[in-house]
């Protein structure tokens, strides 16, 4: 028979083998990275608009958010309010989470998504807590999808082009006129933060903004340097795939463990989602014509300060739908906003690449310098006037401060918790 000190001993050995068994593995960031990069390689490879795109982006974010953000509830959650053992598997929860939103905007993926869901599954210990995990990042998917079910993305196209019986117009209906109707993510509706009107077509704003597109904007232009040029051309790609390279390489800076990292896309992404429905609001409430309507038409506007230009065409394609305010700003100023509340505004050098530049590279070491040569590539680019990047950066910045405000703070009850 054992003695009981030698009974005491045992136990306390068991006690501290269990204890291990149920201490959580560190938890790697890169499946988060991992299932944002494979979102936005599908995007691309089916030319996914930007109202489309940014909505699945922050499906995507906000289910892992909440699947690795239940385990140990550090920050209040968003919508779901899952709870489970802190000895689930962080990883797997999120693998399972970021496959099944993917899988349920992009049925026709299925392979590549296991196939990239298996691999991400291979570097986890078999066991309870990555079974565990499977099933909640499966539940937090599904209530995602729940809850997005009826949010009005799949509304149908009613824009009415505006012409007289039988007068010819252009025959491609504008862009996102049903944008503003989409469920929001952060803000309360689409006009919470609609600007005021643009400026009158007599005002010195006008004028000089007009005029200063008119010579800086032009496909032609000999005022435009080959930078500016350069940087225009760069910024011609929008939505998540202007943005996401840039997060990605804050998390990683930052070496953020895979809660943070979740938090910080789920914000980017819902902000960036958020701004593009603002945006349409205002865009399809004010109507204004672009540069290569205003310019060609510049004669009909009693203003003797803006000459018309009959040929006048911009650097770029523009884009198909109302020019107030500027998209690409908001976008990126609401992104920059969360960047620099969570990660501050100098992150070291972060570069991109474009789609639409082959072969250039732009750095920045501040991401306000990356948010203002977004604004700028559009005045250059030929697309937007100036006060239409002022108004869209305000904007922008308004939505990502109130993110941060509101969105998934910290919890009170893991407060004095060691991260």
């Amino acid at each position: 028979m054992k003695s009981p000190s030698k009974n005491w001993c045992c136990k306390l050995l068991l006690a501290g083998l269990m204890a291990a068994t149920y201490v959580p593995a560190p938890t790697r960031a890169d499946v988060i990275t991992d299932w944002n990069t494979k979102s936005d390689e599908i995007a691309a490879q089916k030319q996914e608009r930007p109202l489309k795109h940014s909505r699945g982006t922050a499906m995507l974010h906000v289910a892992m958010f909440e699947a690795v953000n239940a385990i140990e509830g550090r920050y209040l959650p968003y919508k779901l309010n899952l709870t489970a053992d802190r000895t689930t598997s962080k990883e797997a929860a999120a693998a399972l989470a970021g496959h099944d939103i993917l899988l349920a905007l992009y049925p026709d993926q299925q392979s590549t998504l296991e196939a990239t869901l298996a691999t991400m599954l291979a570097g986890i210990a078999d066991g309870e807590p990555k079974a565990k995990g499977i099933e909640l990042g499966k539940k937090a998917a599904a209530g995602l999808i729940e809850l997005r079910a009826k949010d009005g993305i799949d509304a149908p196209e009613t824009y009415r082009p505006h012409t007289t019986p039988g007068v010819y117009v252009p025959t491609v209906i504008p862009l996102f006129s049903i944008g503003a109707a989409v469920t929001p993510w952060v803000i309360k509706s689409g006009s919470q933060f609609r600007p005021a009107p643009p400026p009158a077509l007599t005002s010195e704003t006008w004028t000089a903004d007009l005029n200063e597109i008119r010579e800086l904007g032009r496909i032609d232009s000999t005022k435009r340097t080959p930078e500016q040029t350069a940087i225009g051309r760069f910024w011609f790609v929008t939505g998540p795939r202007s943005y996401n390279p840039i997060v990605r390489q804050v998390a990683t800076s930052k070496d953020m463990d895979i809660v943070d990292c979740a938090r910080l896309f789920a914000l980017t992404s819902m902000v960036g989602a958020d701004a593009i429905i603002a945006v349409f609001d205002a865009k399809y409430t004010y109507n204004l014509w672009r540069p290569v309507t205003a310019i060609r038409n510049a004669d009909q506007t009693n203003n003797s300060a803006t000459p018309r230009d009959a040929s006048w065409l911009p650097l770029g394609d523009t884009p198909m739908h109302p020019e107030y305010p500027c998209a690409h700003c908001i976008t990126s100023a609401a992104v920059s906003a969360v960047l620099q509340g969570v990660a501050g505004d100098e992150v070291g050098e972060i570069t991109m690449t474009s789609p639409t530049a082959p072969g250039v590279i732009r750095k920045w070491t501040r991401l306000q310098d990356y948010s203002d040569e977004v604004a700028m590539a559009r005045i250059y680019a030929g697309f937007h006037y100036r006060f239409s990047t002022i108004v869209g950066k305000d904007m922008g910045k308004k939505i990502g401060e109130l993110a941060l405000a509101t969105q998934m703070r910290r919890a009170e009850s893991a407060a004095a918790q060691p991260r």
